[in-house]
């Protein structure tokens, strides 16, 4: 791996661990659905101007459309639809540390339910996940955190690896670009109709709130995504997966550093089990690539 891919990689971590803090902004001064449907309109425009702009075409493949629909509402509508909903009680470093064992139970969900075979090692990084999440649960719950709100974020993470595991290696074919920006569209669309019926247009404006939209708009939710398919081009979508092990680090010291969250020794004894275990995860599965046979 060059120093430019390390580069990528680092600035695609920070970049998704910070939109939970930035999200927890927003959903402390607006309706949360509404604005996160707002923010995918505006990001799903620029994305397939963008996209219009290098010469991509909005005619997918079938498989690619399949991707776009499950993903739009998978990871948009539900994902992040239930995630903006819990943070209005839930801590951003909380809803950071659930949403980052995503790669935890694909591998998990690969094992049990396609057969996938697991090296000794991602075992373990299993295991170690779920002791990571079984202790930083145990002390937010026994310190009074929101039951509801933490359900919430589990059933979005959820929600996300059955969209990963349903359209694995559907993206491909070209297009990324106008793929991603189709499906922040779908995600706006599924999320319309709930803004409008169960929200009220009640917005505490501030300019925090306003530069929080902007950057949760632009940074996490468009220009992470254009350096995701770069890195992935890059070095391939496993090595780049092993980013991934930053985020609970990331996620809860972003939070205090701007949010003043406070973190506890049973916080941060979980956070490193977990991303430990996301790292021996990816790990493995560089591993299992670099022995497979050659055509």
């Amino acid at each position: 791996m060059d120093v430019r891919a390390l580069f990528l990689g680092l600035a695609f971590a920070v970049m998704w661990s910070s939109a939970f803090t930035s999200a927890r902004i927003i959903v402390a001064a607006a309706p949360p659905v509404g604005a996160l449907a707002l923010r995918f309109l505006i990001s799903g425009l620029l994305a397939v101007v963008l996209a219009r702009m290098l010469g991509q075409s909005w005619h997918l493949t079938r498989a690619q459309w399949r991707a776009t629909i499950v993903f739009g509402l998978c990871q948009n509508a539900l994902y992040l639809g239930l995630n903006f909903v819990a943070m209005q009680t839930v801590e951003a470093s909380l809803a950071a540390i659930i949403a980052s064992t995503m790669p935890l139970l694909v591998a998990l969900a690969g094992w049990l339910i396609f057969r996938e075979k697991v090296k000794p090692l991602a075992v373990a990084g299993l295991l170690g996940g779920v002791l990571g999440v079984a202790v930083i649960m145990g002390s937010r719950l026994e310190a009074g955190g929101d039951p509801y709100g933490i359900a919430l974020c589990v059933l979005g993470v959820i929600a996300l690896t059955v969209a990963t595991l349903a359209v694995r290696g559907a993206t491909s074919g070209g297009n990324f670009l106008m793929v991603v920006g189709l499906q922040m569209l779908v995600g706006s669309a599924a999320l319309w109709p709930v803004a409008l019926t169960f929200e009220s247009l009640d917005i505490d404006w501030s300019t925090t709130l306003v530069v929080a939209f902007v950057y949760t708009t632009l940074v996490p939710g468009l220009a992470a995504t254009l350096v995701w398919f770069y890195l992935v081009d890059r070095i391939g979508a496993v090595r780049a997966s092993t980013f991934h092990f930053l985020n609970p680090f990331l996620g809860v010291l972003i939070a205090a550093a701007f949010l003043g969250e406070a973190l506890g020794v049973f916080d941060l004894l979980g956070v490193a089990i977990i991303s430990a275990g996301i790292l021996a995860v990816q790990m493995s599965k560089i591993r299992r690539v670099e022995n497979a046979p050659q055509s």
